[in-house]
């Protein structure tokens, strides 16, 4: 830091930092983010927004570079900041969040070969190794991990090195294999149109572990497409289909005897800025669309094209999963599906769990310290 100043006619304290530029801080938002408002130990906010006046006025201010020092009219409060700290979090900027690594889209070049792989043992015995994982992991939506053993706990070990397990109408983990009386297409051995799960939830899972247990039997292949590539696609191709997609809900439902859940979701969801960051697709527990008459039509013409363009071989990567390997993914951003397989030429077996996004980049923001 340069200098700072008072600035009663905007009432904030105006900031000159070595490389040229500058910072406006408000001072109520100085008086609200006050260290000594903060529990020294939990850094929970201690301090009572209703007990300060939105009119607050500084009446000195010092600085040496590193600290800079406030006094308040009103009372007795002196408030220090570190110049760093307040550098990092400008108003008017995000904060950096080292759990956002940014995005790779891709598609059918990348092929089978280019999606990320690594070694179980050096995910579970070191927490670079794991760091590097979650990075490319989300970095490409996602990866492989090899040389799992021939049991459904290794797994869910990896899957806990990241965080809690997300349980589910489906149980905590859960056996992908063609059953008898099943209540999923999951559990069949038809093909299974790419997808992402549990749209009919509140909060769709986030990332999903899926490992094979066996895959001896014809057919099988597991497809991948990016949801976010397909999505900005769509966005230059067919403006007014990506506008529709991702301003209107329609509704979602999973059923059977024992649970009846449902959600409305947008299939596109974006951010504030308008980037990306959520796909919500599933054509076989879309419920009823219940949109007005006069927008019918226009909207099943957006949603068939973007259920085109998961069916296109320009965005698929298919995987031929072995036993002792397990694909990791974002079901919130990648679509998954299969092909057919027929069970009478061999065992297939899967089984699979969750971990939410929150866990996810919670794990990746600690290891990045």
């Amino acid at each position: 830091m340069n200098n700072a100043s008072l600035r009663h006619d905007t009432a904030m304290v105006h900031v000159d930092w070595q490389d040229g530029t500058s910072s406006d801080f408000p001072y109520i938002w100085l008086r609200d983010n006050d260290p000594a408002a903060f529990h020294p130990q939990t850094k929970e906010r201690t301090g009572d927004l209703t007990s300060l006046s939105l009119d607050v006025l500084a009446t000195k201010i010092e600085t040496d570079g590193k600290i800079l020092t406030i006094w308040w009219s009103g009372d007795d409060t002196i408030s220090t900041f570190d110049c760093d700290w307040l550098r990092s979090r400008s108003p008017g900027q995000r904060a950096v969040d080292p759990a956002h690594t940014g995005f790779t889209y891709w598609r059918q070049e990348l092929g089978a070969a280019g999606v990320p792989r690594v070694v179980s043992d050096d995910v579970l015995n070191s927490d670079l190794a794991l760091k590097n994982w979650l990075v490319s992991t989300q970095t490409f939506g996602f990866s492989i991990v090899e040389g799992l053993a021939n049991n459904t706990q290794a797994g869910m070990d990896v899957a806990r090195r990241i965080g809690f397990l997300r349980e589910t109408n489906f149980g905590r983990t859960f056996e992908v294999q063609s059953k008898p009386n099943p209540n999923n297409l999951a559990y069949t051995s038809v093909a299974l149109p790419l997808h992402t799960d549990l749209t009919n939830q509140e909060l769709p899972p986030g990332f999903q572990f899926l490992h094979c247990m066996a895959n001896e039997a014809e057919g099988g292949g597991s497809l991948f497409c990016d949801g976010y590539a397909i999505a900005e696609d769509l966005r230059l191709s067919d403006p007014e289909a990506f506008d529709l997609l991702s301003t209107i809900s329609i509704p979602f439902r999973f059923h059977d005897e024992n649970t009846d859940i449902r959600s409305r979701k947008k299939v596109i969801n974006l951010d504030e800025g308008g980037q990306v960051i959520e796909i919500c697709f599933n054509a076989h527990i879309a419920d009823v669309l219940d949109l007005d008459p006069t927008l019918m039509v226009r909207f099943y013409r957006a949603y068939r094209q973007f259920m085109i363009m998961t069916r296109d071989p320009a965005y698929l990567v298919t995987l031929k999963l072995k036993a002792g390997e397990m694909v990791v993914f974002d079901n919130r951003r990648m679509l998954h599906g299969r092909e057919a397989f027929d069970p009478q030429t061999g065992f297939r077996h899967l089984h699979g769990c969750y971990v939410d996004r929150g866990e996810f980049e919670s794990r990746l923001r600690v290891l990045q310290r």
